[in-house]
């Protein structure tokens, strides 16, 4: 049994999803695991983590569109110490997740077709953002 573990650096632009699929196919190639899990961890509290849709951008505008509407910015937080895009952040990373795993099977991450591993940035500003890597398996 083998292990891995690699820090993702990720520069956001804007509020909205980010694919990472291939830098993260890119770090585990780097290990040569044929079987085991992947384990992803995003290390902040106003963004997370998604599989989805990787084939249409309108279901990634959806997505975005669906969160905003959920989780709109507002002047009734208490909590806006870094802006009014702050604790709408916080909710939205609140309903989706922070840690992500995905079997790895014949040395390749074992998602769909049409599947892809997204950080979900929830600020307007840019951001760098870390995703933790860990991969056991032989």
């Amino acid at each position: 049994m083998r292990q891995f573990q690699h820090i993702l650096s990720i520069d956001t632009r804007r509020q909205g999803l980010v694919e990472i699929t291939d830098r993260v196919t890119a770090a585990l190639n780097e290990v040569g695991l044929d079987t085991g899990l992947l384990t992803l961890f995003c290390r902040h509290t106003s963004a997370s983590l998604l599989i989805q849709e990787n084939a249409a951008p309108a279901a990634r505008a959806d997505l975005e569109r669906y969160f905003a509407r959920i989780a709109p910015e507002s002047a009734e937080y208490e909590h806006d110490e870094e802006g009014p895009d702050d604790m709408p952040a916080h909710l939205r990373a609140a309903l989706t997740a922070t840690q992500l795993s995905v079997p790895i099977i014949g040395g390749q991450l074992a998602l769909g077709t049409w599947q892809g591993i997204y950080l979900f940035e929830h600020r307007r500003r840019p951001h760098r953002r870390e995703i933790v890597l860990h991969a056991i398996g032989d």
